[in-house]
């Protein structure tokens, strides 16, 4: 793990991977749980039954929002700031769900720093995501993220 005192210190990794996450695995209870948390009830991620005819691989798969929400703590196997403040999640950018993730696969999120700049609140920092799929070439899911840290 990247660990940096300051936020703006991430400057240094501009243009850089900064890493991976660990693997983790998608069960169908963390599906079932979303669906219901978001609203998102499509058969084609809560109906196992109808899933093993009617799907791909015969498996549900993940909501492309669950494997989004779960940015946040997968990056903090990533990277680490000591000393900040508040930080905010300005948005995402281009977000692509490219290949769908059947239930009890693995993924992991991999994160590159784009650019670390100054700001009213401290630091804006950009980043390029990849959530990928254990086993495939591709990923499930690309974005780019902006962060607002605050100075300590």
């Amino acid at each position: 793990m990247l660990t940096v005192d300051r936020p703006l210190d991430l400057k240094n990794h501009a243009g850089q991977v900064l890493g991976a996450s660990e693997w983790r695995t998608i069960t169908q209870k963390e599906i079932d749980d979303f669906a219901e948390l978001s609203g998102d009830d499509h058969w084609i991620h809560i109906d196992v039954e109808r899933a093993k005819s009617d799907m791909p691989r015969g498996r549900t798969i993940v909501h492309g929002l669950y494997l989004l929400a779960l940015v946040p703590a997968l990056q903090r196997e990533i990277y680490a700031i000591r000393q900040r403040g508040k930080g905010l999640n300005y948005g995402y950018d281009r977000v692509r769900f490219i290949l769908p993730v059947p239930v009890e696969s693995r993924i992991r999120l991999k994160q590159s720093l784009v650019d670390a700049t100054g700001h009213a609140l401290g630091a804006r920092l950009v980043f390029d995501l990849e959530i990928e799929i254990e086993g495939t070439e591709k990923p499930a899911l690309v974005a780019q993220n902006i962060l607002l840290i605050e100075n300590p």
